[in-house]
């Protein structure tokens, strides 16, 4: 399968003439270095897209915010293929695009050494993966095992997590590189909205004697 028969889906979502997300080419090359990247989308829901690099494309895997607390198991989705410059597009999806409105950011990117005794694709057929990052935020040993709940969406959910070795920590907390969670957030009537409530008096009913 080449890397861009398997973009299809990610190509047909964009207009390329006005977004400055990476156009898959023909010209790239289908080798792996074995990259990965995290990159933080503002949204209207915050998230993490974590990637793989495998055959030529960022693999399709997205947690919902990665740890390094081996407790924690976090719900990840797959998506369609993007292309390997996408690991280093950073900026805001303009109005009318797929994500529009969306603004991304990097927020960990390093190399993997897979663990797995079979390829990647083997690995996802089989619905676990083992891996090794290399990165400035998140080290160490990982693993990603497809969930076994809701059945008619198993293929697409997985779980990732991270193994007890020298870089976990049980006192993980996520850091958002900016300052706001969502487009709502940015919206000044929620703000203030959400201020009001929080600064609003609560009302104490007397009871009757």
């Amino acid at each position: 399968m080449s890397s861009k028969n398997s973009l299809g889906d990610y190509e047909e979502k964009r207009d390329f003439k006005k977004t400055n997300e990476p156009k898959p080419s023909d010209n790239d090359i289908n080798t792996n270095e074995y990259r990965f990247v995290v990159q933080e989308h503002h949204a209207s829901i915050l998230h993490f897209d974590f990637r793989l690099e495998y055959n030529g494309v960022m693999k399709r895997s997205i947690p919902k915010g990665p740890s390094l607390n081996p407790r924690d198991k976090r719900l990840a989705i797959m998506v369609e293929d993007h292309p390997i410059p996408y690991m280093n597009f950073e900026g805001k999806i303009p109005d009318g695009e797929y994500g529009a409105g969306c603004e991304v950011r990097t927020w960990d990117i390093g190399t993997y050494e897979p663990l797995d005794e079979l390829d990647t694709n083997a690995g996802i057929e089989k619905g676990k993966l083992t891996f090794k990052l290399y990165g400035k935020k998140l080290q160490g040993e990982f693993h990603m095992i497809r969930s076994r709940f809701g059945s008619n969406q198993r293929a697409n959910q997985w779980l990732l997590m991270k193994k007890k070795d020298e870089f976990a920590d049980e006192n993980f907390v996520l850091e958002r590189i900016l300052n706001y969670g969502s487009r709502r957030d940015l919206q000044p009537f929620t703000q203030g909205k959400r201020q009001r409530q929080s600064t609003s008096p609560k009302r104490t009913t007397k009871k009757r004697s």
